[in-house]
């Protein structure tokens, strides 16, 4: 089977592993924790990078130091992996599922906007959707395989309507809006390195800020709010989210060949945009204007998806659809879904990613490119 983004770790992991198996720093406190966040920052051009245990933790503490409070409203895609909601209910909000653009993916800002004015009304520094009486708090842009919609536009939009932004940057490490990385026009943004994204600890997020403060208290809330290093003092509510030694040295070992992994993505998908863009049932997706993408992972709007994804498994080809619209989930059937034309279904029926690991053969790419013309009969 040709698998569809298997991490690529053919770097120093081993050695970096090792060193914390041999010195016994295994757990939380570590050089490379320390490495790993000071690396991310720099690179993401951040201020400030605190390691969580995995990207939906760095969600769930963004969220809550940004300031989101019960009962509030979190604008959110109605596209996008269950983490990003499921974080909004952690903290007792729920989400205003946005619908999203045809053909970039993304969170659609004209709805965006329209939703704001005229479905939303001022309150006392605050705005107030109007049939609920709830205060819409805050956006959660998220970055749908590593492309971004005009953040110029979401951040004019969120400092008018006076809303906290926190950026879901899980699937865009490398990714940039008019060369600014994902990530850094929020308050704050999260990262994750799941054993498919880009770079890889096999569990693990982070989260990155231009603000001392949020990071102290990211920081602080990460290792259970202990207050006092010689004593067991906690002085608030404290999660045990701080990522570990063993993986922050992975990271470390992922991110020296992050450029090189980024540079192969765009070499895969230039060569399904060349093989297949022309076929009139295939249509990759569009990179907004202004976006360098990480082409994190390649995905199209395909005719007759479900057999062509049985197709391809059938000739040992793994390729997967897009995730269920999240106003299809159980638990966000009854959450407010601001749309239109209801895009996000058709682009859920009709999108197919295919195989696009950084150390994917040229043979397996040919092999994939000529299965899906096979089908076509192109």
């Amino acid at each position: 089977m040709i698998a569809l983004s298997e991490p690529n770790l053919s770097g120093n992991e081993w050695k970096y592993i090792k060193e914390c198996l041999d010195t016994n720093w295994v757990s939380s406190v570590g050089k490379f924790v320390n490495q790993f966040e000071s690396v991310v920052a720099e690179y993401c051009g951040a201020g400030y990078a605190v390691a969580t245990s995995n990207g939906t933790t760095a969600l769930h503490l963004s969220l809550l130091i940004a300031g989101a409070k019960p009962g509030d409203l979190i604008i959110a895609p109605n596209i996008t992996f269950v983490a990003s909601i499921n974080a909004i209910k952690y903290v007792q909000a729920d989400p205003v599922l946005i619908d999203i653009t045809p053909d970039t993916w993304q969170m659609n800002l004209d709805l965006v906007e329209e939703f704001l004015r005229k479905e939303c009304s001022s309150a006392k520094n605050t705005y107030v959707h109007k049939a609920t009486g709830r205060v819409v708090r805050g956006i959660m842009p998220v970055h749908v395989l590593g492309n971004l919609c005009d953040m110029d536009r979401l951040m004019k939009l969120a400092s008018e309507f006076n809303l906290f932004v926190v950026e879901d940057a899980t699937e865009s490490l490398g990714s940039s809006f008019k060369g600014k990385a994902a990530g850094t026009f929020g308050a704050m943004g999260c990262l994750s390195f799941n054993g498919n994204k880009i770079i890889t600890t096999g569990g693990g997020g982070m989260i990155i800020t231009n603000d001392e403060q949020l990071a102290k208290k990211a920081k602080h809330l990460t290792t259970q709010a202990k207050a006092d290093p010689n004593e067991y003092y906690h002085d608030e509510v404290g999660y045990n989210y701080r990522l570990v030694n063993i993986l922050a040295a992975m990271g470390v070992a992922q991110m020296e060949q992050l450029p090189g992994f980024i540079e192969r993505k765009k070499e895969i998908a230039s060569f399904y945009n060349r093989e297949l863009g022309k076929i009139p049932a295939f249509t990759p997706q569009k990179i907004s204007a202004g976006v360098e993408s990480n082409h994190w992972l390649y995905t199209a709007k395909v005719k007759q998806q479900p057999a062509l994804r049985k197709f391809l498994r059938d000739n040992d080809v793994d390729a997967r659809p897009f995730w269920v619209p999240m106003n299809q989930l159980p638990a966000y059937k009854d959450a407010i879904y601001f749309h239109k034309t209801n895009t996000s279904q058709q682009v859920y029926e009709e999108c197919l990613s295919l195989p696009c690991s950084t150390h994917i053969t040229e043979d397996d790419l040919s092999k994939v490119a000529s299965l899906v013309r096979k089908f076509y009969h192109d």
